[in-house]
């Protein structure tokens, strides 16, 4: 029957088909259970075990204090942001943006839900800095941009998010994927710039500390880790050490998620990573952190905040008890007796 159509009503069929496929997978990604930021529910005490906050998050960018608030921001239409003064109870705050940035819709065409990945935030000098990806799912097609304000309280006088735009971006060219950006100073005050997803594994650059952008566009990039399944990088400094954190396994998927964080350490934020075995992150080496645990399932995207020589460790997780619906947890951390950090379970 296809055979008796004429050629031209088939490409006129195709183009309609492809039109609505690509239409038909851009409404299902932005209905996905981490695009709905309003999700909130009341924490059980099996979950508060978990450190689950009860708010609705997916790749959680490190807990940032401003004033008398803390702040997070995650994954979602215009980087949705939670704000909380305990870090016990969060609120929701105002997206980052309500419209999307004009040169997006040539630099990534593919993504028309304004849905932005995984932000991270710092505090350098009288600005805050946030870096996002724009990206389209699966693809190289890739964009890290960078937002400032020199406050995180909407209600400031001062409060205003500019528009920094690109960063670093990839193409179907390029090696590696500009995804999940995270910001980390070194300790002579450098800024760098943690990135990347799959593909040839973890990519580090050095920042401006003025612009808050790549120093050049061929300035030095380095590698720091490799897996088949790998993303969600993060760096912190404790001891003498550069800790790298990475996400091994598959989000995304609810309860079927197979998200775990893998860590290595160096004495250079450049590398080379080692794990407690001595392995390097760039032959596959990982010591494992953070993984499912009963209904928190598939940790990932994780931050590091210091309360006067406290730490707590941030993460999305996926809620076994609300079918599989990524939340937001903050959980103690220790650090053992050779340096490694641990979660403090504190388990009911």
């Amino acid at each position: 029957m296809w055979n008796l159509i004429p050629n031209r009503i088939k490409i006129i069929c195709g183009i309609f088909i492809a039109a609505l496929s690509l239409a038909t997978v851009e409404r299902v990604e932005a209905q996905m259970s981490w695009a709905n930021t309003n999700y909130s529910v009341a924490i059980t005490p099996q979950m508060a075990a978990y450190g689950s906050r009860g708010v609705h998050v997916h790749d959680p960018s490190a807990v940032i204090k401003c004033g008398d608030e803390y702040w997070v921001f995650s994954t979602g239409r215009g980087i949705p942001s939670y704000h909380s003064k305990d870090l016990i109870t969060w609120e929701r705050g105002p997206s980052v943006f309500t419209n999307a940035p004009a040169w997006v819709a040539t630099t990534v065409p593919g993504n028309r839900w304004m849905y932005y990945w995984a932000p991270d935030v710092i505090h350098l000098g009288d600005r805050y800095l946030l870096y996002y990806a724009i990206s389209v799912f699966g693809k190289r097609t890739s964009v890290i941009a960078l937002a400032t304000n020199p406050t995180l309280d909407p209600n400031d006088p001062k409060y205003h998010w500019t528009d920094e735009e690109v960063v670093i971006q990839t193409g179907e060219t390029n090696n590696f994927n500009a995804i999940d950006p995270a910001a980390s100073l070194d300790t002579a005050g450098n800024l760098w710039l943690s990135l990347g997803s799959y593909w040839t594994g973890i990519k580090l650059i050095q920042l401006d500390l003025k612009t808050g952008k790549r120093i050049s566009a061929d300035s030095p990039m380095y590698s720091t880790a490799f897996n088949d399944s790998i993303e969600a990088s993060y760096i912190y400094h404790h001891d003498g050490f550069y800790y790298l954190f990475v996400n091994w396994g598959q989000c995304c998927r609810g309860t079927n998620s197979t998200y775990e964080v893998r860590v290595g350490r160096s004495r250079d934020i450049t590398g080379e990573y080692l794990d407690k075995d001595g392995v390097a992150m760039m032959a596959g080496g990982g010591t494992r952190f953070l993984d499912s645990q009963g209904p928190f399932i598939g940790p990932g995207q994780v931050g590091i905040i210091s309360l006067g020589g406290t730490n707590l460790v941030s993460c999305h997780f996926y809620d076994g008890t609300r079918r599989g619906i990524s939340a937001l947890a903050i959980l103690p951390l220790k650090w053992d007796a050779d340096g490694w950090p641990e979660v403090d379970w504190k388990q009911p």
